[in-house]
């Protein structure tokens, strides 16, 4: 079965859990666990650029 594609925008955030930073997006996506939060927005901005 073929997935359906969005027609809505990647909503990114970062989420904090201890000393570890995450990125999320609206569409369900988990980036990994960093220890750098600029590492978790740079994995949040890939994603929200990626073409679905």
């Amino acid at each position: 079965m073929a997935e359906q594609q969005s027609t809505e925008p990647h909503r990114t955030t970062t989420v904090e859990n201890g000393p570890f930073c995450a990125a999320r997006c609206t569409c369900g996506w988990r980036g990994p666990a960093r220890r750098a939060r600029s590492k978790a927005r740079d994995d949040a901005a890939h994603h929200a650029a990626a073409p679905f």
